[in-house]
């Protein structure tokens, strides 16, 4: 997504997002409709929701749970009319932990008994960051916000097991506890970050490469601040290797209808 389409996606309703995406329109959706949540995705079967419940219930931080589809239901109220097949821009599909595609609609492999979880998103605090004149090194950049498993292991759960994700953004240096101030309010969407300053604490042993989304050049001036993110659950997915899982493409969220002002605490 480039600097000069950013605009008018911001102004963008969430429903309209949704219809563009169903038309095929496949793009990471930071800076998407401003003011609206955005959201991580796992479905599964049912016969393995509860594990995927209890793991995100003992995850909170990278697994905050904004909404449950019941087996077989592709709409509700975070996304009224539309449809969870098709309305994100891009999903990831993997079959015994291994990801086969990463399509636009998933009509085709959808069943009747997959139960479909929709976590928190931290995109949906970067527009009270950027408020707060704190700018966003990626969507300045025109790419995905980066994204690293670490080696810090999240609490086990029946069958679902792995590292914890997280997301990295470049702060300037005097402007961290800001940061911290801003997104502690957002628990429901990750909240605070769970580190800041070298990335080596975390296991990551070079910022160039990203597991997930595409590396930033970090500014002078600015440190690197870490969040937990929602690709954790594919992480467990990957490393626990279910026969088969769904999940969004990391960066390509589901837009919901709530407000980011909905998942603010005073």
């Amino acid at each position: 997504m480039n600097d000069s389409s950013a605009p008018s996606y911001a102004n963008w309703t969430p429903r309209a997002a949704r219809a563009a995406f169903r038309d095929g329109l496949a793009t990471q959706t930071s800076a998407f409709c401003h003011g609206h949540a955005q959201a991580n995705l796992i479905i599964v079967p049912a016969a393995q929701a509860f594990d995927v419940l209890l793991f995100a219930q003992r995850n909170p931080k990278p697994c905050p749970v904004l909404g449950v589809l019941e087996a077989g239901q592709t709409d509700g109220p975070l996304l009224a009319g539309g449809d969870i097949r098709t309305d994100l821009p891009r999903y990831a599909v993997y079959e015994n932990g291994v990801k086969i595609a990463e399509p636009t609609d998933i009509r085709d492999v959808w069943r009747d008994d997959f139960v479909t979880f929709i976590l928190g998103c931290s995109f949906t605090f970067e527009a009270a960051l950027m408020a707060e004149g704190i700018r966003m090194a990626h969507i300045d950049q025109g790419v995905n916000v980066p994204m690293y498993k670490t080696t810090r292991r999240c609490a086990p759960a029946g069958s679902m097991d792995g590292p914890l994700v997280v997301s990295m953004r470049p702060i300037p240096a005097d402007r961290v506890a800001d940061a911290v101030r801003v997104t502690a309010r957002y628990p429901s969407v990750h909240g605070a970050p769970v580190h800041v300053g070298n990335p080596e604490e975390l296991g990551i042993a070079d910022l160039s490469r990203p597991d997930f989304g595409e590396p930033v050049t970090i500014p002078e001036g600015h440190i690197p601040v870490f969040w937990a993110c929602g690709v954790t659950p594919q992480a467990a997915v990957m490393e626990t290797r279910p026969a088969i899982a769904i999940g969004h493409a990391p960066g390509h969220m589901l837009v919901t209808d709530a407000r980011d002002r909905d998942y603010l605490i005073p």
